[in-house]
């Protein structure tokens, strides 16, 4: 095999693999998970169990922020922000729809 052939299988097979690269953390939540999550009830450990680590914002004051997003069939991606206490605890989420629209733009 030539070295340009040999090139183009290795090329086809790197592009392969990216395609088939899960998506970044906290992409592939489902509604039913989500439904699943109780304030004052599910904790840090529940979360990564049932949806998997994602992107938080850890503040001084032991508070975390995580953020998941949830495909909605037809409708785009909704965003989803736990607030966890010093104690690892859901203390309150919200969901907000359709973050693929511009900011400023009304939700429907």
């Amino acid at each position: 095999m030539s070295r340009w052939r040999l090139g183009c299988a290795w090329l086809a097979l790197l592009l392969g693999a990216c395609a088939s690269t899960p998506p970044a953390p906290g992409t592939l939540v489902s509604a039913a998970q989500v439904a699943a999550i109780r304030p004052r009830v599910s904790t840090r450990a529940s979360l990564l169990a049932s949806l998997g680590p994602t992107h938080k914002v850890v503040f001084d004051s032991g508070f975390e922020a995580w953020l998941y997003q949830l495909a909605v069939p037809g409708a785009g991606v909704d965003e989803v922000v736990m607030l966890l206490d010093a104690r690892g605890v859901v203390t309150n989420m919200r969901r907000r729809a359709d973050i693929s629209r511009p900011a400023g733009e009304p939700i429907r």
